[in-house]
C-alpha cells in the first residue's frame, strides 16, 4: 500500500449518485472510512446524492453492492469494511472472497465498485489508514469513485 493519497481530481459539477456499502463490524475504523469518503465526495461532487447502506460484516457487503449495481442506480459504489487478522487464516479467506465477489459484480453490471474492504495485521495499521488524514483510504476511495464516474460518463456520452 502506498503511504500517500493520490492527488485530488478536479471537481465534478454534474449530478452524480454514489452509494457507500459499509460493514458494522470493526465500526470505529469503518466509520472513519465512511466519514472521510463522504466528506471527499461532497467536496469533489457537490451536486451528488450520497447514500449509505450498512450491513453486519464484510462478507455481507457484496450482496448489497450487487443489488445496487443491478439496479444501475449509482455512478459508482464504494464498499467499506475492515478485516483484522486473527490467529487463523479466516481473515485472508474472507478478504479474498469479498474482493473476488466485488470485482465480478463490477464487471458483470458495468458499475464501478471501489473496494475499500481492507485487511490489516493490527489496529495500528487500521487506525493509520481509516482514522487519520495522511493516508486515509476512504478519501482515496472517494477520489477514485469521482474519477471513474467521470471517465465512464464521458465514454457513454453523458
Amino acid at each position: 500500500m502506498s503511504k500517500a493519497a493520490p492527488s485530488r481530481p478536479r471537481a465534478d459539477k454534474r449530478k452524480r449518485t454514489f452509494c457507500i456499502v459499509a460493514s458494522r463490524f470493526n465500526t470505529q475504523y469503518v466509520d472513519g472510512l465512511v466519514d472521510h469518503a463522504a466528506a471527499e465526495l461532497r467536496a469533489l461532487a457537490p451536486k451528488a446524492a450520497i447514500s449509505v447502506h450498512r450491513v453486519p460484516g464484510a462478507f455481507e457487503i457484496p450482496v448489497v453492492v450487487r443489488e445496487v449495481a443491478s439496479r444501475q442506480s449509482a455512478d459508482a459504489i464504494i464498499a467499506c469494511g475492515v478485516i483484522l487478522q486473527g490467529e487463523t487464516n479466516h481473515a485472508q479467506n474472507l478478504s479474498r472472497s469479498v474482493t473476488d465477489a466485488l470485482q465480478c459484480i463490477a464487471i458483470e453490471n458495468c458499475v464501478p465498485v471501489i473496494n475499500v474492504v481492507l485487511s490489516f495485521d493490527n489496529e495500528a495499521q487500521a487506525r493509520a489508514r481509516c482514522l487519520e488524514n495522511k493516508i486515509n483510504r476512504g478519501t482515496e476511495a472517494a477520489r477514485a469513485a469521482v474519477e471513474i464516474a467521470r471517465v465512464l460518463a464521458d465514454l457513454r456520452g453523458g
